[in-house]
């Protein structure tokens, strides 16, 4: 593993992750590809926007198309046609967010029931490595116990008991040839078991670590408190990585707080609801307001949306359940939180982030837009 850390300006970090398939350049954005591709997207469009390393999900590759096909057509990147660094993540997260689906949890794995066909599965801390080997990611994360931020203390104390455990059964699994293996801290917001957990899991020779199980339906402020004390229990000479935010203001305070990677559903999830990110706040292209808009969906980005396309024209494929919409909003909304993150990174090595951050988030938080006078 080689991360270099380039720059500080506080707790914020610019550095550079070297993987055997490029540089992935922190903070990073990580698009979600889930089944092997970022909905709707080209994996040319997705590099063209900014994106250097993209998600993959170990649990719906595993059932559909399964491991062993995705290996014998040369590994996920030949695979899904990304040429970069993928990250899959374990599967963990969905595995105990359908927790309804789960019939044993024992120290050695889960047994769960298929999301696809309800047939019986089970999980091992070295099935979902060797899954991960097959896949030939760049970056494997470890198999954990992610909860609910409702789930009772005993609960949480059993889960970091057994991430910890299986996270020693997974540190030196075997590999895919450079493959890097992240692992990850739970305890939600509970301060003595993320203190334990961060202890036991960085005290294994891991390439990163994450913080998990959080933005699993704690408050925001519970959360971000977290991330500003547990962050710099990470070792500062590895990547840290926050599992699941990428909402603007997500994102700007997490890098605030000393967090290089970072993933989400978010900008591409809003899109497919009609919905724009921009910087005067998400835009709903369904409202009747924007019929005859004449406007970009942001006059500052640069995606192919903005640059060709009004609000009006792009609320009219919405409407009328065009595919193209879609496509435009989520190639927008990729690039919105893409280029908010690449700012991000220039304000820390120009040793300006506080300044940025803090006029970013005026600007986010600042009022609707007043409607064309033609509307």
């Amino acid at each position: 593993m080689s991360f270099r850390l380039e720059t500080t300006d506080g707790a914020a970090r610019a550095g550079v992750l070297e993987t055997s398939r490029g540089d992935i350049r922190t903070p990073a954005f990580m698009p979600v590809g889930t089944k092997g591709t970022v909905k709707s997207l080209h994996p040319d469009e997705v590099a063209a926007l900014g994106a250097d390393v993209v998600l993959a999900n170990t649990y719906h590759l595993h059932f559909r198309p399964g491991e062993q096909i995705v290996e014998e057509l040369g590994g996920v990147q030949a695979f899904s046609g990304w040429t970069g660094p993928i990250l899959t993540d374990s599967g963990g997260f969905q595995v105990f967010s359908l927790r309804d689906t789960i019939s044993v949890l024992d120290d050695d794995g889960v047994t769960f029931r298929s999301v696809y066909d309800g047939a019986e599965a089970r999980f091992t801390p070295e099935g979902v490595a060797e899954i991960q080997r097959r896949l030939g990611s760049d970056i494997a994360m470890c198999l954990d116990v992610c909860l609910p931020a409702e789930a009772p203390r005993d609960e949480l104390e059993r889960a970091v008991g057994t991430t910890t455990r299986w996270a020693r059964r997974q540190v030196d699994a075997p590999r895919a040839e450079g493959q890097l293996r992240f692992g990850i801290t739970q305890g939600a917001t509970d301060q003595k078991l993320r203190r334990q957990s961060i202890d036991g899991i960085t005290a294994l020779s891991f390439d990163g670590y994450a913080l998990g199980g959080l933005a699993v339906g704690e408050s925001k402020e519970e959360m971000l408190e977290c991330v500003e004390w547990a962050a710099p229990a990470l070792p500062a000479t590895h990547p840290r990585y926050f599992m699941g935010i990428g909402d603007p203001e997500g994102v700007l305070e997490v890098v605030a707080r000393g967090i290089d990677m970072f993933d989400c559903v978010l900008p591409t999830r809003t899109a497919r609801t009609g919905s724009a990110l921009t910087w005067s706040g998400r835009l709903n292209l369904r409202n009747a307001r924007y019929r005859t808009d004449p406007r970009p969906l942001d006059s500052d980005c640069d995606c192919p949306a903005c640059a060709r396309f009004t609000r009006a024209y792009v609320r009219h494929l919405v409407t009328q359940r065009e595919l193209l919409g879609l496509r435009l909003l989520s190639l927008h909304n990729l690039r919105f939180v893409l280029d908010l993150t690449a700012r991000a990174r220039a304000a820390i090595e120009q040793g300006a982030f506080s300044s940025f951050r803090d006029a970013a988030l005026a600007r986010l938080a600042a009022p609707p837009e007043e409607e064309p006078c033609n509307s």
